[in-house]
């Protein structure tokens, strides 16, 4: 297996996690139009960010920004340091720093962990909630913002081999998603006498850190995601942003057999987890997937479609091929058995 492949949901109630671009005196929500209906969004890039946040106050450095171009035009751009060796996040998350036409300095990085957008599992039309600040002002301030309450669900994707592995450039200077630029390079040059090692990886030339780094960058990101906490208008609509559901299993390939599994209701009613598609996704991709397939399920959210659940697979939680748990202990003990040792062969792609 070299995959960890699954799906997230968020419970947003009355909130305002992520907004949009405001054109007025109104603050928006971020949402989608879809068939007519409006869909409340996180995007990916707020999650994200998220993450980076709950792993900096776990005692993970992160990679430090820089703003460049000018102030104002269509010049303006920032980057991390594009350090992967040296970053977890620039590492995990990926990167692109564009240098100037006759600089050969442009390196990018497409992100080992992969998420889509959360999207609400049905529609939703965001409340507008007006607001007056007159407090030692002659003249009161008029103001407004959208809230709202819904289930966001999206999918993930981990590349666990791509983790600390970095593909040099080529010979005539072209690049992969995945490259180092020449001073990277001559960085990985150094990291090897402290452990890296050069490897051919997907039929490029890369270096590689030491296992255990790779098994503790996989690890903290999963702890990260048991504790995420994130978003934006807090003081107003402070609420809960650890995950309320994580289904994930170990795959051979980049599939994800899980999308359809958790998924809002076709009738547009809400949110559905179904055994029956469970159970046949599993049957499909037999041979491709590894025992467990882990749900973390926090109690209290939706009781009685995860005891109908529970019912259904109940053969399979018999067998061990299924296991419910509460997300957070899952994503820890998930941790500590990377960080062991446990699942090194997830590492490196399987031999076909």
């Amino acid at each position: 297996m070299s995959y960890l492949a699954g799906k997230i949901v968020l419970a947003v109630t009355a909130g305002a996690p992520n907004n949009g671009k405001g054109e007025s005196t109104t603050a928006p929500v971020k949402k989608a139009r879809v068939r007519g209906e409006w869909y409340p969004y996180v995007s990916a890039q707020a999650f994200r960010r998220w993450l980076r946040d709950t792993m900096a106050a776990s005692g993970v450095t992160p990679s430090p920004t820089e703003r460049v171009g000018k102030a104002q035009g269509k010049a303006q751009k920032a980057h991390t340091a594009a350090d992967p060796i040296t970053y977890v996040d620039d590492d995990l998350f990926g990167y692109m720093k564009a240098g100037a036409k006759t600089d050969k300095g442009t390196t990018l990085r497409d992100s080992p962990f992969m998420v889509g957008t959360f999207m609400a599992v049905e529609p939703v039309q965001p409340t507008t909630d007006f607001g007056v600040m007159a407090r030692g002002v002659d003249e009161p301030v008029l103001h407004s913002h959208e809230f709202y309450s819904a289930d966001l669900a999206a999918p993930f994707l981990l590349d666990l081999p791509r983790v600390g592995t970095f593909t040099l450039p080529v010979a005539n200077g072209a690049g992969r998603a995945n490259y180092l630029s020449e001073q990277q390079a001559l960085q990985a040059a150094a990291a090897m006498q402290v452990g890296a090692t050069p490897v051919e990886f997907r039929g490029q030339q890369a270096v590689r850190l030491p296992l255990e780094i790779r098994r503790e960058r996989v690890a903290v990101l999963l702890e990260a995601l048991a504790d995420l906490t994130g978003g934006a208008k807090k003081a107003i609509h402070y609420g809960d942003r650890t995950p309320v559901l994580v289904a994930l299993v170990a795959m051979a390939g980049g599939v994800n057999p899980l999308g359809f599994v958790v998924d809002g209701a076709e009738d547009g009613t809400g949110l559905e987890v179904r055994a029956d598609v469970l159970r046949e996704e599993l049957r499909a991709w037999d041979g491709e997937w590894e025992t467990p397939v882990r749900i973390g399920w926090r109690p209290g959210y939706r009781q009685i479609m995860r005891k109908q659940f529970e019912a259904d697979l109940g053969d399979l939680a018999d067998s061990g091929q299924v296991v419910v748990d509460h997300p957070r202990p899952m994503l820890r003990e998930l941790a500590e058995e990377i960080r062991s040792g446990r699942h090194d062969a997830w590492f490196d792609d399987p031999e076909r």
